[in-house]
């Protein structure tokens, strides 16, 4: 047995998104892989099953932790006392973040990284839509699921380019640094800059400062592609002295046209499967990459047309004679506008129902409730919804509906609290020539997707 196959890697949090796809990206490469975790939900559970490394027993075994094993990457969800963690570090095993380990696998290749406060889980998926429709081999690391990969996570020795999505959120319980700076970009794309993550980053002046350490963590002689119509953005790539190249893009030329946006192309109208100012900008951004990627203008314009989208952002999930239902993981207030936006540019003669969710630690802070003032105007109809529950489970103190409502400014605003009273609103709900949005990074207090799709599909 060669050396490769006999590295042992153990992951702490095994079961996360992006630790499991990991984890199942070296098993695949043939490291023997461990892990633990408290916790494990779908579709985690029957991925890691089915390559046979699921945990046996949920919970922490630090006799799992012994001086043989290579490495130990740990994920967010454990904690700084984590036993295993504690086992690890008595024994000067190596412990890894996520995005620590990956740039270790990615010394030796170009890394691009896509990043931004919104639209990098899409213009990465983008990109990897446009390679392997043209047959080319990459490396990558994405954070949603993508039709037509099996794995958001592929790592090799031979692919010469490796495409990751830089996360601005803390690296690991151990690590405050943000995922992105690990990663050390010899190409990178920066969508915009909102303010995000307040229980990290309590200003936007400490979120504005993550992105200009990683503007000047770009290899010198690298390139910035970013968004010229972010006037934050613009001003933090201007300052920062990195010796890089810098390219801007903006919003391309397109039409809608019975329901279709087309993008306007030196070979013609092209139409897209995708909608909204926002995914237009990130096509643009999408582009760029995929040039210094070696695909050509009409290349990336030839498989473009076909991209869908990324799971979970503006995804149709159902459709009925005269309605549509939308699911989108829109929760900062910028997402959520824009989204809202989007959806009533595409559908200005239907009527736009938008439900958003209270779920994040920013989202549920009532300093920063005000940010969302306007996001859902254009809406016919708007719906916010938080559980109370979850204020408990992050600590937070108890919201007032009245302030929900003063925040967002919104006429006629309905605000829910309780998870029941919500699904029945919409399960009784007259869809008839409407759009019904769903914007949340969590499921509405356990509402049944299916049930709600069934009355989409009839409508």
């Amino acid at each position: 047995m060669n050396q490769i196959k006999m590295d042992r890697i153990h992951f702490i949090a095994i079961g996360g998104s992006a630790m499991h796809n990991l984890a199942l990206a070296l098993h695949n490469k043939g490291k023997h892989v461990s892990g633990s975790d408290d916790a494990i939900f779908e579709p985690s559970k029957s991925r890691l099953n089915k390559a046979g490394i699921l945990p046996n027993s949920l919970g922490w075994f630090p006799e799992k932790i012994t001086k043989d094993l290579k490495a130990v990457i740990l994920g967010m969800h454990a904690k700084k006392d984590n036993p295993e963690l504690i086992q690890a570090q008595k024994l000067g095993i190596p412990v890894y973040s996520y995005p620590e380990y990956l740039y270790e696998q990615s010394k030796e290749k170009t890394r691009v990284v896509i990043a931004g406060s919104h639209g990098k889980t899409s213009i990465t998926a983008m990109v990897l839509h446009v390679l392997n429709y043209h047959d080319i081999e990459v490396d990558f690391m994405v954070g949603a699921q993508l039709e037509g990969f099996d794995s958001m996570v592929h790592l090799t020795k031979e692919n010469d380019f490796i495409l990751i999505e830089g996360d601005e959120y803390l690296s690991s319980p151990i690590d405050p640094r943000p995922k992105f700076l690990w990663y050390k970009p010899h190409v990178t794309l920066i969508s915009g800059i909102a303010w995000d993550h307040i229980n990290v980053f309590p200003t936007q002046q400490d979120y504005e400062n993550q992105f200009s350490a990683y503007i000047n963590s770009i290899v010198p002689g690298g390139m910035v592609v970013y968004n010229q119509e972010d006037s934050v953005l613009t001003r933090l790539v201007a300052m920062s002295e990195n010796t890089i190249r810098k390219q801007s893009y903006s919003q391309p030329v397109s039409e809608i046209h019975r329901g279709i946006t087309y993008l306007s192309t030196e070979e013609g109208d092209l139409p897209l499967s995708i909608f909204g100012a926002h995914n237009l900008s990130n096509l643009a951004g999408a582009k760029w990459i995929c040039q210094l990627m070696g695909v050509d203008e009409i290349d990336f314009y030839e498989a473009i047309g076909s991209f869908k989208g990324a799971s979970k952002r503006l995804e149709k999930i159902a459709s009925g004679p005269s309605s549509h239902l939308f699911k989108d993981f829109a929760h900062a207030p910028s997402k959520v506008k824009a989204t809202t936006g989007a959806v009533a540019e595409q559908f200005n003669n239907f009527q736009k129902i938008a439900c958003l969710e209270l779920h994040t630690y920013s989202s549920l802070n009532p300093t920063f409730l005000p940010n969302y003032q306007n996001t859902l105007e254009q809406a016919d109809k708007a719906i916010v919804f938080y559980d109370p529950e979850a204020l408990k489970i992050k600590g937070r103190p108890p919201i007032e509906i009245d302030e929900i409502k003063k925040a967002f400014q919104k006429i006629d605003l309905e605000v829910f609290t309780n998870p029941k009273d919500l699904h029945y609103s919409l399960y009784k709900m007259n869809f008839s020539k409407s759009v019904l949005l769903m914007m949340s990074s969590g499921n509405y207090g356990g509402l049944d997707w299916d049930k709600l799709s069934q009355k989409i599909n009839v409508s």
